[in-house]
């Protein structure tokens, strides 16, 4: 365990792993987790949970983000539990030295997947365009080409994001 804490910080201060290159004799010192295995590692977890993968993210340093959403409802905290604990069974983190966080996507941050396009129809959605306008409406539907707000198609082609509207009563 002390050899993955003095190590990275070695080679963060003095040869960041961006500028390593694979072959490096010293390539040993670290190991980048890649996003496709982790998303496959956990993919039928989450279904059996009724949830489903939003994202995954890996840093240059292995902080790894996993965001999951919900089918029907709102993910919980055991929902992200179980997850987590599924990722360390998978994964050594003594091998690996990762940081991990499990969440849900999140009130505030824009669609990523057509499942939340899915999901949020019906419902208030800000969609922001290239350029910089926002158009602000009921999405009613969703295809992997356009979106449906108040009964103007928008072409997948011109939109910047999409994010659910909150209002705080």
């Amino acid at each position: 365990m002390l050899r993955s804490l003095v190590f990275p910080i070695f080679f963060h201060t003095f040869a960041p792993v961006n500028e390593i290159e694979d072959e490096s004799p010293l390539s040993f010192l670290y190991k980048t987790m890649k996003k496709e295995d982790i998303a496959q590692a956990v993919e039928a977890a989450i279904q059996e949970r009724g949830c489903f993968l939003v994202e995954v993210t890996v840093s240059k340093d292995n902080d790894v983000e996993i965001v999951i959403e919900k089918e029907q409802g709102d993910v919980d905290w055991e929902d992200c539990a179980a997850i987590d604990r599924l990722v360390h069974e998978k994964f050594d983190q003594d091998v690996e030295d990762y940081a991990l966080t499990v969440s849900s996507a999140g009130l505030d941050r824009p669609f990523k997947v057509m499942k939340q396009f899915q999901k949020a129809v019906g419902t208030d959605v800000d969609v922001w365009l290239k350029g910089g306008k926002k158009v602000k409406g009921v999405l009613e539907a969703a295809s992997e080409e356009a979106v449906t707000v108040n009964g103007e198609v928008i072409s997948f082609d011109v939109i910047n994001s999409v994010r659910p509207v909150v209002e705080f009563k």
